[in-house]
């Protein structure tokens, strides 16, 4: 697979290039870390892994590390591999909450191998993560803790919300701002730390990764409204089938009873989902959220300035552009 087609043309443009020999280190440390002596653990491992994905979380901490001046990237490849094993492993458990029976564009393992076999293998893929990070220091090891108690608070968050119609959009951007910027926000600290920059830049560069995190969960809301399933590899309108609080149901359900209905209901439809994804495309509240999200945007290139000019500098803004202009 080559990671730098993931997001973009092969022009001068592509953030993904300029990193694209640590990616493809990333990649082959994914599949060495993923080996076992359970075959059907590997197995399950490589069905989620080898279907590929962004690869957006580790993109970040390594752009941001050859931004800020790192040299070898050895260790800020190990941290890399192991937040996308966080990762990866979320999105095991992720589909065993929601039920989940596809995932980049192919049967979920929660469809194929069943619960408790997902279940164990996210727990493995969570266990591959912390032994890469135990070589290193305890600030690091803190860092990745921090984001996967941040992980799973948001989880229990959203199930609390879900098919709860009283939900608001604070409660959404806190939901977000755990499950998914907070990963996204230990990639840029950590990238920065390890490449040896000052507090200020580390956390000005964690602050990036947050609001673009933001930015790419908003924006994921978005194409489950109006986005292209061939595109996303999933579903659309999964987030109303799952009752999950996406940002358009959100701010679309205090002024249409009949959104509100649906998002209530168990087991909505096929029909009933369509027709409440025409009423969300025509309320109003598709460019409200666009907003938002190209807000996030805006605040996360804001804060790249304490860095210095380069090309890596260039890709980070490219980088977090391509992320709220996306369609798939």
């Amino acid at each position: 697979m080559s990671l730098s087609a993931n997001f973009l043309s092969p022009d001068v443009s592509a953030p993904h290039l300029l990193v694209a020999d640590e990616l493809e280190r990333v990649e082959k440390t994914l599949t060495y870390q993923i080996q076992s002596r359970e075959p059907l653990l590997r197995e399950i491992s490589d069905h989620l892994v080898s279907a590929g994905g962004k690869r957006a979380r580790p993109a970040v901490a390594l752009l941001v590390f050859r931004a800020c001046g790192g040299g070898d990237p050895s260790d800020i490849i190990d941290i890399a591999t192991a937040l996308e094993l966080i990762h990866s492993a979320s999105l095991l458990h992720d589909d065993i909450i929601d039920g989940g029976e596809t995932r980049r564009g192919k049967p979920s393992a929660y469809r194929r191998y069943g619960l408790a076999q997902t279940l164990v293998a996210g727990d493995f893929l969570f266990g591959r993560a912390f032994a890469m990070c135990g070589r290193f220091e305890e600030k690091v090891i803190s860092w990745t803790t921090e984001a996967c108690i941040r992980l799973t608070e948001g989880e229990i968050m959203q199930g609390r919300f879900r098919r709860n119609p009283s939900v608001t959009t604070e409660d959404y951007l806190e939901i977000i701002s755990r499950k998914t910027a907070s990963l996204f926000s230990q990639c840029a600290r950590l990238g920065a730390y390890m490449a040896g920059a000052s507090d200020l830049v580390v956390e000005s560069l964690a602050n990036c990764g947050h609001c673009s995190g933001m930015a790419f969960q908003i924006v994921d809301d978005l194409l489950d409204v109006e986005g292209d399933g061939d595109l996303t590899g999933k579903m659309i309108g999964i987030d109303l089938q799952d009752g999950n609080p996406s940002l358009p149901l959100v701010m679309a359900i205090p002024h249409d009873a009949e959104i509100r209905r649906v998002f209530e209901k168990t087991d909505p439809t096929a029909e009933e989902i369509q027709s409440v994804l025409k009423r969300i495309r025509q309320s109003g509240v598709m460019p409200e959220a666009q907003r938002l999200a190209r807000s996030y945007g805006q605040q996360a290139m804001a804060s790249l300035e304490h860095l210095e000019p380069s090309p890596y500098y260039d890709s980070l803004v490219c980088f977090v552009q391509q992320l709220i202009d996306r369609t798939g």
